[in-house]
């Protein structure tokens, strides 16, 4: 009987893991409070036509809004700034537009919603404030399980979905990524106000396949006007503690996954239907070696003879 109960438990237990587990936890929390760090180098025009080098940092916040937030999707917010930095800083601050020492690049915000398990943009205005732009493909993450293939990504420089096109499999950290590359090739933009441009970019996006975590993002960055002279070149990618902390969170959360919704199935069935299948028949034959029951046995005492003491 006990190898039947051990059996049958494991059985119900991969069921649960196999079925019930993916459902329940390859879901995009609805807790996201991260802050991103990248460091390169920006070439800015000088407005003479020369061109003048400084260390830069990218910073990215997103959060979400639990509040707004429901089983289906998650309402993120994003605020983003560009700025110079001295040598090695990797962990600058962003700052206002008036700073005194003019380190602002770039810096804006955004808002969107997503599918909490497979990361596509989201639109119904019941997630989002009424001037939130309208959002295409995946934004901050890959889906759940990523495939080695094309999605489309989301440009704000582009206001539209871009591919990202698988293009090979790399270690981050120690973490098994797949790596997806998004070109973008002269693209009008506003490079100023009322000043029209050009935006020619490559960007590598290394991606954790099981939680569709972006472990690293490595971009290049091409502004000109529309008649060609450049504006801006910028390189920049994940700093080296940046990688590391990512690795460090997204490393368990990956193996987590892949333990409770594959490896635990896989066990359970393995070891459970035959230990299931032993005990059942254990039992079914300990009954039957038993035998029919025994009649009972019955004594009837003789009347004494008459007269006997």
């Amino acid at each position: 009987m006990s190898l039947a109960f051990v059996g049958g438990f494991l059985v119900v237990l991969a069921v649960l893991c196999q079925f019930y587990a993916p459902g329940a936890l390859k879901k995009t929390p609805i807790d996201v409070n991260n802050t991103t760090y990248l460091s390169g180098t920006a070439q800015l025009s000088d407005g003479s036509g020369g061109m003048n080098t400084s260390p830069v940092v990218a910073i990215s916040i997103t959060h979400a809004d639990s509040a707004k937030s429901d089983d289906d999707v998650v309402v993120m917010s994003n605020s983003s700034c560009l700025v110079k930095a001295e040598e090695g800083d990797q962990t600058a601050d962003c700052v206002s537009s008036d700073d005194p020492k003019d380190l602002l690049i770039n810096a804006g915000t955004d808002n969107f919603a997503e599918d909490r398990v497979t990361g596509l943009a989201v639109n119904d205005p019941k997630y989002l404030p009424a001037d939130a732009a309208p959002h295409e493909g995946l934004i901050n993450k890959w889906p759940f399980d990523a495939q080695k293939k094309t999605y489309p990504y989301w440009s704000g420089d582009v206001g539209a979905a871009v591919d990202a096109v698988y293009d090979r499999t790399e270690d981050v950290e120690g973490i098994e990524c797949y790596v997806y590359k998004v070109t973008i090739s002269d693209q009008p933009i506003e490079i100023a106000d009322g000043v029209d441009g050009l935006l020619n970019s490559t960007s590598e996006i290394f991606v954790e396949p099981t939680t569709g975590a972006i472990q690293n993002q490595v971009e290049h960055i091409e502004q000109s006007t529309a008649d060609g002279d450049p504006v801006a070149v910028i390189d920049i990618k994940f700093t080296d503690d940046q990688l590391k902390k990512s690795a460090d969170e997204v490393g368990p959360q990956a193996d987590q996954l892949t333990l409770l919704t594959t490896t635990v199935p896989v066990v359970g069935y393995a070891v459970g239907i035959p230990l299931l299948l032993i005990g059942l028949g254990l039992l079914f034959l300990g009954r039957n070696q038993a035998g029919p029951p025994a009649p009972p046995v019955t004594t009837t005492k003789k009347p004494a003879p008459a007269g006997a003491k």
